[in-house]
């Protein structure tokens, strides 16, 4: 503080500070108008993905890789259910949460099966082990070597039948495993193909043996062990008591037999001679004592559905479904990874395969619940996918909702890795109505589009497409990390998958909004006509029915045109016998193809509500 000259004092005025406020004030304001400036000739910054968080985080290592009936599965169906109830859908009508579970074999294991040879048995898993497909029960009878027990069908005009001279009728066979040794490499390829140990036991079961015994060879990898039950999610056995024994167990069984030991036959048999056979082994009788566990897992299917905005009453087929399936390969237990060895056993994380396809229809259902919707949109997940659509079958089988009320289903399976702009849609056939649809939903989005007509595929659209419901499914290729531990969310392209996102949101809405449901049409499969010739699959065209235990092949449908729809078979249909051959399971049908032969008639026995009937069915070449 100052004096003035009149003696009063006032407060000096702070000149040089203002100066400094003055110059800061304005260099502030001219910044701000050039951030300002800035802004409006920069670019924006990209807007947050919709679909980025859904697959990093059911792609992520506390999810396990989603394997049907896991802690990891029941994570990320709680996951789904919680952005369900944040998007504002409903359970499904007279559902009380989003859970739709089902039950399935998980797998296999021994329950206590034992040999007895005549007065020694045999009981700890060293020893015996039931094979996975084996039916339980108790069988004695008399003992024949069949050798290598591989009979190669007719059609492959490859002459080898190790039951040639063999009479196994009610008896117990022993057999090898694998496939003669020494034969020539071309040979073995041949006789690898019929080596399954499930096509033995049906070979020897087609031949009227009560039972089969499987032993790995002196000469063989693995020599002297017993067979560890595989993964296998059949619902039915195979139709026979089967079960691998040790060497030592075998040896047992050769030192009743003067001049012979397991070594020799072996030996003499590995030269893939069609012309070396087995042999009965007199004066010894075995008791096989079979038990398989199969294990029973519950899966989930989770479903919710956004509420139409405006009355449905009187508006034909009042539903539209998006779907995906967000299971995956867990650790690669499952058996179908595609990995190395090295790299089995570890986290299959699944992010294009399918993390991107439930990621899609989240974020589709996101959308579609902020606009008008004139029709009830069902959002499902499906599990079980990858052990053979036994989420969506179960769903089909007892459907919560009437499949006949769904006007269109979508699918997603792999949409997280486009290349170059390029879109497939499959299952284009399933209506008149998809071409414009598409066509115009797509002005927008500015895809070079695949279109297939073709519905018959892997994934879940085929359960909707054999319910007669007109169907789509999204896919953006494969690629190498597929059903490797190496499917990782890093790897997706998340811009491509957000405008996915929106042309199939802009599809439901275009199907929401048609007075008339599309028309659903059955697409004939093309085949290739003429007779069979090596290399050459037969084509029946029967769609099976993995989700349901029935002895004999369930189907759930029919290609349309196919033979099987031409032999007058349906959906419901289960085939127990073709070409003379009794079918089980689905193994056995497979099987049964390499007796079929191309354009030559063969006998089909089935039952149709609970009446065998039969019918003629004409093999067609596989396209």
């Amino acid at each position: 503080m100052t004096t003035t000259t009149d003696g009063t004092q006032r407060a000096q005025r702070p000149q040089g500070r203002l100066n400094s406020a003055f110059s800061a004030i304005s260099a502030f304001l001219i910044s701000a108008f050039l951030i300002s400036a800035f802004s409006i000739c920069a670019p924006s910054a990209a807007p947050q993905s919709k679909t980025k968080t859904y697959v990093q985080t059911l792609a992520s290592e506390r999810l396990e890789g989603r394997l049907a009936g896991s802690n990891g599965e029941r994570l990320a169906a709680e996951f789904i259910a919680g952005e369900l109830k944040r998007i504002g859908a409903r359970p499904l009508p007279g559902q009380r949460d989003y859970s739709l579970p089902f039950e399935f074999t998980a797998g296999t294991k021994d329950g206590g099966s034992r040999v007895m040879i005549g007065q020694e048995t045999f009981s700890t898993e060293t020893d015996v082990r039931a094979l996975s497909f084996s039916d339980n029960g108790d069988v004695t009878g008399e003992l024949v070597f069949a050798g290598y027990g591989i009979v190669v069908p007719g059609s492959q005009d490859f002459g080898y039948d190790s039951y040639a001279t063999l009479d196994v009728k009610d008896k117990v066979v022993l057999v090898l495993r694998y496939f003669p040794e020494d034969a020539e490499q071309k040979t073995k390829a041949i006789l690898a193909r019929y080596a399954d140990l499930r096509y033995k036991a049906m070979a020897a079961r087609q031949r009227g043996a009560k039972a089969v015994l499987v032993v790995t060879g002196p000469r063989s990898p693995n020599a002297g062990e017993t067979i560890p039950m595989s993964f296998d999610t059949a619902l039915a056995g195979s139709g026979i008591v089967a079960a691998s024994i040790s060497g030592a167990v075998a040896k047992g069984i050769f030192d009743a037999i003067p001049g012979k030991t397991l070594q020799d036959a072996q030996q003499a048999l590995d030269s893939a001679n069609p012309h070396v056979a087995g042999f009965a082994i007199p004066n010894v009788t075995v008791t096989v004592h079979a038990m398989v566990q199969r294990e029973k897992k519950t899966g989930n299917n989770v479903a919710a559905y956004l509420p139409a905005t405006t009355a449905v009453a009187g508006v034909a087929k009042p539903w539209i479904a998006l779907g995906a399936h967000y299971d995956h390969l867990g650790h690669g237990e499952a058996g179908n990874t595609l990995a190395t060895k090295e790299d089995a056993s570890k986290i299959h994380f699944g992010a294009d395969d399918n993390a991107s396809g439930s990621a899609a229809v989240l974020a589709a259902a996101a959308t579609l619940a902020t606009q008008p919707r004139h029709r009830n949109v069902l959002v499902a997940f499906w599990s079980g996918e990858e052990l053979g659509l036994i989420g969506s079958g179960a769903f089909a089988a007892k459907p919560p909702i009437p499949l006949d009320a769904i006007a269109a289903y979508l699918n997603f399976d792999m949409v997280g890795r486009m290349q170059d702009n390029k879109l497939t849609i499959q299952a284009t056939g399933t209506s008149p109505a998809w071409a414009k649809v598409i066509e115009q939903s797509n002005i927008a989005a500015g895809f070079d589009l695949l279109l297939q007509p073709d519905p018959y595929q892997p994934t879940d659209v085929a359960t909707f497409n054999s319910s007669g419901v007109p169907s789509l499914t999204f896919f953006t290729g494969t690629h190498a990390d597929y059903h490797k531990p190496s499917d990782t969310a890093d790897k997706i392209d998340y811009e491509d998958l957000d405008r996915i996102v929106d042309f199939a949101a802009a599809i439901a809405t275009r199907v929401g909004d048609l007075a008339d449901a599309p028309q659903f049409t059955k697409v004939e499969q093309q085949t290739q006509p003429g007779g069979g010739r090596a290399g050459v699959r037969v084509f029946t065209g029967t769609i099976p029915d993995y989700s349901t235990e029935v002895k004999g092949l369930l189907l759930s449908g029919v290609i349309g045109g196919g033979p099987a729809e031409q032999a007058g078979l349906q959906k419901g249909d289960v085939i127990v016998e073709i070409a003379g051959q009794t079918i089980a399971n689905i193994y056995d049908y497979t099987y049964a193809l390499d007796v079929l032969k191309i354009g030559q008639p063969a006998k089909v026995v089935y039952v149709r509500n609970g009446q065998r009937r039969e019918t003629t069915l004409t093999p067609a070449a596989r396209k």
